[in-house]
C-alpha cells in the first residue's frame, strides 16, 4: 500500500525524491494505477498525437558522446534544396510540425541555422519550426562569436517557433562526464532552455536513461525539470526516451558486461515516476513508440503518459542505435492503437492545441 502522506503530495504536486525512491519499492501495477488516476485527473482521457517529420540535415559532428550511433554513419550534409524537399513532402503529407536537427558542423556558424529556418518560413509560413538542440544553440554561438541569449533571438526573428529540448540526457554532472564529456553541462542546458522560455520560445524536455544513470539521477534530472518549470512555465511536455545500447561505445560496454535494453516494467516505472513527480506542473507526458515499440508505448498511455508523439516520416538516429519499431507510423496505425486503449485520439499542434 502506498502511504497516505506520500499519496497526499502526489496529488498536491509536492512528491519528494524521498517519495520517488519509496515508490520505487511499492509493486509496480501499483505506482502504475497511482499515476493513470492522476492521468485521467489531469488532461482526462484524450491521447494526443501531432503528423510531423524529422529532419536530421547532416550526421557529421564534431561531438564525442559515447552514447551515439548516428555520427558520421555515411557523411551526409544535406543541401537546402534537399531539405526544401523533405519539407514539401511534409507539407503534402499534412504534416503540421518540421522537427530539425543535425550532428554539430565544424564552424557552423548561426547562417546556416538561419538558411534553413528561411527554406521552411519562405514557402511554408504555416510550418510550425521545432528545431536545433540546447547543444546546436550553444554551438551556433560560439561559432558566431554571439551570446547564446543572442542566438537565440536571432533564430526566432528568423523563424524559430519552439526548440526541442534533447541533449539533456540525464541532467546529473557525474553521469554526463562518462557518456559526453564535451557536451554542454547541467547548467549550461538549463540556462540555456531557462533563456529560451524568457524569450518566448517554448521548448520540451527530454531524459535519455538507462545507461549509467542510477534511479536517484533519474528522479533528480525529473525534478531539475520540475524546478525549471515552476520558474518559466515554459515546457509543454516531459519525454522520457529509453536508451538504446546497439552500435555505440556506452551500449557495447553494457552489453560486454551483460546488461542489455531497459527492461519494460523500468520503462513503465519512469513514466509513472514522472507523471507523479511533474503533477500539476507539466501536464503532457509523451511515449515513444519509437524507443518502446508500438505496444510497450500503448501500455505506456496506462502508466501515466498521455501522448504518442509524432508521426516522424523520417526517425534515423534511434533507429542507428537499434530501435526496430520503423522510422514512421500512419496516422490510422497510431489511433487504432489509442482506440484500443479505450481512450479518445486527439490530432495537436507542437502546443498541444486540438486540430
Amino acid at each position: 500500500m502506498i502511504p497516505e502522506d506520500i499519496l497526499e503530495r502526489a496529488y498536491q504536486g509536492t512528491t519528494t525524491k524521498e517519495d520517488a525512491l519509496t515508490l520505487l519499492k511499492i509493486k509496480p501495477f501499483e505506482l502504475f494505477a497511482l499515476a493513470d488516476q492522476i492521468r485521467a485527473e489531469t488532461v482526462g482521457d484524450n491521447v494526443t498525437y501531432i503528423i510531423n517529420r524529422n529532419i536530421n540535415f547532416t550526421d557529421i559532428c564534431i561531438g564525442t558522446c559515447g552514447f551515439c550511433a548516428f555520427k558520421d554513419k555515411k557523411g551526409y550534409l544535406l543541401s537546402i534544396d534537399q531539405i526544401k524537399e523533405k519539407i514539401k513532402e511534409a507539407h503534402v503529407s499534412g504534416a503540421t510540425e518540421v522537427c530539425i536537427q543535425g550532428g554539430l558542423l565544424p564552424n557552423a556558424d548561426i547562417d546556416l541555422y538561419i538558411d534553413i529556418l528561411r527554406a521552411v518560413k519562405s514557402e511554408y509560413p504555416h510550418l510550425h519550426t521545432h528545431c536545433f538542440s540546447p547543444m546546436e544553440i550553444n554551438h551556433a554561438a560560439r561559432a558566431s562569436g554571439l551570446s547564446v541569449e543572442e542566438t537565440l533571438k536571432k533564430l526566432k526573428d528568423n523563424g524559430l517557433n519552439t526548440m526541442p529540448g534533447t541533449a539533456a540526457e540525464i541532467l546529473v554532472d557525474k553521469v554526463r562526464k562518462i557518456i559526453c564529456p564535451d557536451k554542454l553541462t547541467r547548467q549550461e542546458w538549463i540556462d540555456t532552455v531557462t533563456l529560451a522560455h524568457n524569450i518566448g520560445i517554448q521548448t520540451t524536455a527530454t531524459m535519455m536513461y538507462g545507461h549509467v544513470d542510477t534511479w536517484e539521477d533519474r528522479i533528480d534530472h525529473i525534478l531539475t525539470i520540475r524546478e525549471i518549470q515552476k520558474e518559466t512555465g515554459g515546457f509543454s511536455e516531459f519525454v522520457p526516451l529509453s536508451f538504446m545500447p546497439y552500435n555505440n561505445p556506452i551500449g557495447e560496454k553494457m552489453l560486454e558486461e551483460g546488461r542489455f535494453m531497459n527492461t519494460g516494467i523500468d520503462d513503465l516505472k519512469v513514466y509513472a515516476i514522472a507523471r507523479i513527480l511533474l503533477n500539476t506542473h507539466i501536464d503532457n507526458i509523451q511515449t515513444s513508440w519509437v524507443k518502446l515499440g508500438k505496444k510497450l508505448a500503448q501500455i505506456a498511455l496506462s502508466c501515466g503518459a498521455n501522448d504518442m508523439g509524432g508521426t516522424l516520416m523520417e526517425e534515423s538516429i534511434s533507429r542507428s542505435a537499434g530501435a526496430f519499431s520503423g522510422e514512421v507510423i500512419s496516422v490510422e496505425e497510431l489511433e487504432w492503437i489509442i482506440r484500443a486503449t479505450e481512450r479518445t485520439p486527439v490530432q495537436r499542434d507542437t502546443l498541444y492545441r486540438s486540430i
